[in-house]
């Protein structure tokens, strides 16, 4: 038997045994009626039936609290559900049926029977201990309540656990995907480290055997110039003993006119060395003439005839041959003669053509290397700074470009094409402005742009071209837009992207230094411009002096070779070149002396030739080899 409170008020069962009636008449029921509380609604049961019932009534609270002080009734609360209510109704009315059964029983059958006020009394025990059933059952109904609120908690952690499992699971699956994805890229970055390794030890071999070619080189180089001051003293010696001779026959290096002396040539020679102006001997071709190969007077010569048709012919034709003739220089092309009847001047012969077709690779010619280009930038500017420093007068070419600069069989430049040249006479020099020209002369890519406007000739109009020269040497590429390509170039920082490759790996010092002076040369005010003699060649003749060692390294070896052929016994094993100091080594064979010295200073035992380990380190002079190889240069020089 389950009792709630409902709504604060406190519903009292009572188990009576009465018959069907309208109102209570029992006197216990009327006490109960009057005791129980006004706010409780009360059932009269007998046998099961309900014969009767009192309704509540509403009180407010403080009457309330009266009432339950004066009846000395426990409350209880109880639920507000209808159902649990009536639940106890019939539970209750049960318990009261058992009761009043029993009380019949006794009644009829016990001949000692109880009076009313003893019936009162038991009831009112019984009522006690169903109060204490109650309190029992609210207590165990709490226990209950209770374990369902742990129980509830209990679900939710293991949710909550679950949840975290899952979690932990995704977290573990992401976490091996992560690792078999850096697996994966440990393997490939392993591979490519492998690949590196051994890209790198290529390299170092690679490396090594170049430093080792480097060594021999230097070598050589130091031979070279052994060689080279030789051949300089030998041409100081000749030309010593060509000044004397010419003092001799009392030959002046110029005329009264400071003219120097050239060869009247006649017009049937000029038409007999050429085939009489053969198409097929023509080498070159421009808008002041032709030029053409001939033989004169058993020797290789190039005619040029300027074109008759030109008003101009005459003034360059002297213009030429008076400036020609007033000058000598190294890098200054040689004018032989003159023939005034053909307007023809006669040259020496220059085999590799014009600066402009070596680097066209015109007719399938091979590339100039980077070290040649170097010697020719160097070359020319050696003849401007002779040309501006001219005694009496300074001379302005004014036509410098790659057409005008030859090379001869060495591929030493030449510079030619004075034909709009200027002589600087004293009367300018007072003045700012040396020359005016309302129709400035010369190719448009190289001229002087203040010389273009302004008509004002000066000697920085030819530094300007002769920047524009050293930036095609550079690059390799024609004139149009070159500047502001190699402008945009040294500012990226990318100037090896421009380089000619076809001129080999060239020093990225010695390109940055060219390009650098190349850009200064250009500069649009000419007092921007460096000073060729004191500025640019301070650059240049480094570079001149270091790749000279190297050309004239590889040209006394090309000589060598045309005297006849060297013997071999004369032949380094090591540097492969006519040996000065010949050495014999413990192996029995005779090497040059720097040469079998580095290589035992290297670290090597065994021998160059054989391979095998050297008995001895001791190095003798081969005496003998020596005198032989002296005398056979001194007869083959001769």
């Amino acid at each position: 038997m389950l009792l709630h409170l409902l709504w604060g008020q406190h519903l009292i069962s009572i188990i009576l045994k009465f018959r069907k009636m309208k109102i209570p008449k029992s006197r216990k029921a009327r006490f109960v009626e009057l005791q129980a509380d006004p706010s409780c609604k009360i059932w009269f049961i007998c046998k099961g039936t309900l014969v009767c019932h009192r309704k509540a009534v509403q009180l407010s609270h403080e009457e309330m609290q009266e009432c339950r002080q004066s009846s000395g009734v426990t409350h209880y609360s109880v639920d507000k559900s209808a159902s649990l209510s009536e639940m106890w109704c019939v539970a209750n009315t049960w318990l009261c049926k058992s009761i009043g059964e029993q009380r019949i029983e006794r009644t009829t059958s016990d001949p000692f029977y109880i009076s009313e006020k003893d019936n009162v009394e038991e009831t009112c025990e019984s009522y006690n201990n169903f109060q204490h059933i109650l309190r029992e059952l609210e207590s165990v109904r709490q226990e209950a309540y209770e374990e369902k609120c742990r129980r509830e908690k209990a679900e939710r952690e293991l949710f909550e656990a679950l949840q975290k499992a899952q979690a932990s699971e995704n977290l573990y699956l992401r976490e091996m995907k992560q690792k078999n994805e850096l697996e994966e890229k440990l393997t490939t970055i392993m591979e490519e480290i492998e690949s590196l390794t051994v890209r790198t030890d290529e390299l170092c071999a690679k490396l090594q055997g170049e430093r080792e070619q480097r060594m021999v080189l230097e070598k050589r180089g130091a031979h070279s110039d052994r060689i080279i001051k030789d051949l300089m003293l030998q041409r100081d010696k000749a030309l010593r003993e060509t000044e004397m001779l010419r003092a001799k026959k009392g030959e002046s290096s110029a005329t009264a006119e400071g003219m120097m002396h050239i060869t009247e040539l006649a017009y049937s020679e000029i038409k007999e060395a050429t085939n009489d102006f053969d198409h097929s001997m023509k080498i070159g071709e421009s808008v002041y003439g032709s030029v053409y190969k001939g033989f004169l007077r058993h020797t290789n010569v190039a005619i040029k005839k300027l074109n008759p048709e030109t008003t101009q012919t005459q003034s360059q034709f002297s213009q030429e041959v008076e400036i020609l003739s007033r000058v000598r220089h190294p890098n200054l092309v040689t004018l032989i003669g003159a023939c005034k009847d053909a307007q023809a001047l006669v040259y020496e012969y220059m085999p590799n053509g014009s600066l402009d077709d070596r680097l066209a690779c015109k007719d399938n010619s091979k590339p100039l290397s980077w070290q040649l280009r170097t010697r020719i930038a160097s070359n020319i500017c050696s003849a401007l700074i002779f040309l501006h420093s001219n005694k009496p007068h300074s001379i302005v070419h004014s036509d410098l470009k790659a057409s005008n600069i030859l090379l001869d069989g060495n591929n030493v430049a030449k510079l030619s094409g004075f034909g709009v040249s200027q002589i600087l006479t004293d009367q300018f020099k007072a003045t700012t402005t040396l020359y005016r020209y309302t129709h400035p002369k010369g190719s448009f890519v190289y001229i002087d742009p203040e010389y273009l406007i302004s008509g004002d000739l000066t000697p920085q109009s030819d530094v300007y071209s002769f920047g524009i020269v050293l930036l095609r040497l550079l690059t390799g590429r024609s004139g149009f837009g070159l500047l502001k390509e190699v402008q945009e170039a040294m500012e990226k920082g990318c100037l090896q992207a421009i380089l000619d490759s076809s001129a080999g790996e060239w020093p990225a010092m010695y390109a940055e230094q060219l390009a650098e002076l190349g850009l200064r040369c250009c500069k649009i005010r000419r007092k921007n411009r460096p000073d060729l003699q004191t500025e640019a060649w301070t650059v240049l003749e480094p570079m001149f002096k270091s790749v000279s060692t190297m050309l004239c390294s590889l040209s006394f070896k090309s000589v060598s070779e045309d005297l006849g052929g060297v013997p071999s016994y004369f032949i380094c094993p090591i540097l492969q070149d006519v040996m000065r100091d010949p050495l014999i080594a413990a192996d029995g064979f005779t090497y040059e002396a720097d040469a079998i010295r580095e290589w035992l200073d290297s670290g090597h035992q065994t021998s160059p030739m054989t391979n095998l380990e050297l008995p001895h380190r001791d190095l003798l002079p081969n005496h003998a080899l020596r005198s032989a190889i002296q005398e056979w240069l001194q007869t083959n020089g001769d």
